[in-house]
């Protein structure tokens, strides 16, 4: 049985690439690192058998954070962050995107604004759901 990996267009895009290049590597690449190529190429195949696009929700589910939402968040001091939720695979915080099973991502899934969700890490930070965006690209 496969898990599902879900991906927004752009992330499967850049898998894609990725896929591709290796591949063209790999004809021309000496033996030395092709255990590790092909090791690689499998992983990207396995990605593409299991491979879900994100959609948007239904506009009526479209207030309650899932995959795909981009949420504003306000901690106590007034600071405002924003996070896009996407599966582990996707996941890039220097991009703005959090996992959904990061200890932020677990929290939010599911609420809607206005909910205050905390997070309990080395300090407990409580944010405030400001706004729920879905903009699949």
């Amino acid at each position: 049985m496969s898990e599902k990996i879900y991906l927004t267009k752009k992330g499967l895009e850049k898998i894609k690439r990725e896929y591709q290049d290796l591949k063209k590597i790999r004809l021309v690449k000496a033996e030395e690192n092709f255990g590790l190529m092909e090791s690689k190429i499998a992983e990207l195949e396995y990605i593409f058998r299991n491979a879900e696009m994100i959609k948007l929700p239904p506009k009526k589910e479209q207030d309650i954070v899932n995959l795909g939402a981009t949420v504003t968040l306000e901690n106590p001091e007034g600071k405002i962050n924003e996070f896009m939720i996407v599966d582990t695979l996707e996941a890039d915080p220097k991009e703005g995107k959090i996992s959904s099973e990061s200890p932020v991502g677990k929290a939010l899934l599911n609420h809607k604004i206005s909910d205050e969700i905390e997070i309990k890490s080395p300090v407990k930070i409580i944010y405030k759901i400001k706004q729920i965006k879905y903009r699949l690209i």
